[in-house]
């Protein structure tokens, strides 16, 4: 109730006022200016006729409403009220109000105070959108940079192993049987590649099954064996039994190795190259070494986003990665990666 003004009977314009009052907070969503509008209207008759319904208590959830979906011209509106409730309190006084002039401010101030309510919960619900558009797009790159990683470790591995390969092909001309071997060994890499990309995509597949095509630390051998037949010497040595289940550690110890090696081929072609991998009792290490005696010509440049990428996969797991020149020469990698599940 405001004004104080004397109650009178309901008749037709009161169920008009009520009306007007309760109807527009069904469409306050898609039209909130048009709503408030409407419901002071319906207010501003029924305190002026003295009706004093019920429907009165439409104006502070039209208020909180407004005040959370209204995107635009918000300062505006709420001028535009302020002064639309001056001829109001002049109108009400006119009547012969018996409202004192502290009660017309404490009505306003409640008015204020449902607008506010209102620009909070807009508020919340502006900040609540942006972190979730943050948390999406924070999302969206780290898979990108996975996807980028998985990329990198599966095509310059194969495609490293067959540019050395097709260099070697030159040279060997004269000797046919040899020829024909280094060949088929890039034809063989080549399909390997076409493999593991599709295994690669098949992830990024929606209807992608439940079939585990991930490498793991168990293919090293084929792994050391591919490397072999591009013509680096590799000597590899594992100790300990690998556990059934050693979460994400296993693939970024098969990918450690995977990297190390490409490396060794393009920098330190047909060098002495040393793999040991020893699986403990909570953790995968990994040591790759290469004694650097090898040539480097013809060897394919490098980006060093190989590394790069081996220490986050490495330092995701809560893991230890180095990577850098040994005293004597050559290079050596060491990793060591914990296991969620290792017993």
């Amino acid at each position: 109730m405001l004004g104080g003004v004397p109650h009178r009977p309901f008749d037709a314009l009161a169920i008009a006022a009520v009306a007007l009052q309760g109807l527009p907070i069904a469409v306050c969503r898609r039209w909130p200016v048009i709503c408030l509008v409407l419901v002071s209207a319906g207010f501003a008759v029924d305190q002026l006729r003295g009706y004093h319904s019920f429907a009165g208590t439409a104006l502070p959830i039209a208020l909180v409403a407004v005040g959370a979906k209204l995107e635009r011209h918000r300062r505006l509106t709420a001028l535009l009220l302020t002064v639309a409730y001056v001829p109001l309190v002049a109108a009400l006084l006119h009547l012969g109000s018996g409202e004192s002039a502290g009660g017309f401010v404490t009505f306003y101030l409640a008015t204020c105070l449902a607008w506010g309510i209102g620009t909070w919960l807009r508020s919340n619900r502006a900040a609540e959108a942006d972190r979730r558009r943050r948390v999406a797009e924070d999302t969206r790159t780290a898979e990108r940079a996975r996807i980028a990683r998985e990329l990198h470790d599966v095509v310059t591995h194969h495609v490293t192993a067959m540019v050395v390969q097709a260099e070697a092909a030159r040279y060997l001309t004269a000797a046919p049987d040899r020829l024909d071997q280094t060949l088929t060994t890039v034809t063989d890499t080549g399909r390997r590649a076409i493999t593991d990309l599709r295994h690669l995509l098949d992830l990024l597949n929606p209807d992608y099954g439940s079939e585990d095509r991930t490498p793991s630390i168990g293919r090293l051998h084929t792994l050391v064996e591919q490397t072999r037949r591009a013509g680096q010497q590799v000597e590899f040595t594992e100790e300990g039994t690998p556990a059934e289940s050693t979460g994400s550690a296993d693939l970024v110890a098969y990918r450690v190795v995977q990297e190390s090696l490409t490396n060794a081929l393009k920098y330190a072609h047909g060098s002495r190259t040393s793999v040991l991998v020893r699986h403990g009792v909570r953790e995968i290490t990994v040591e790759v070494s290469t004694d650097g005696s090898g040539a480097r010509a013809g060897s394919p440049g490098g980006s060093g986003r190989g590394l790069a990428g081996l220490r986050e996969r490495v330092h995701v797991l809560g893991g230890d990665f180095s990577a850098g020149r040994r005293t004597g020469g050559g290079f050596v990698v060491h990793a060591r990666i914990p296991g969620r599940s290792l017993s």
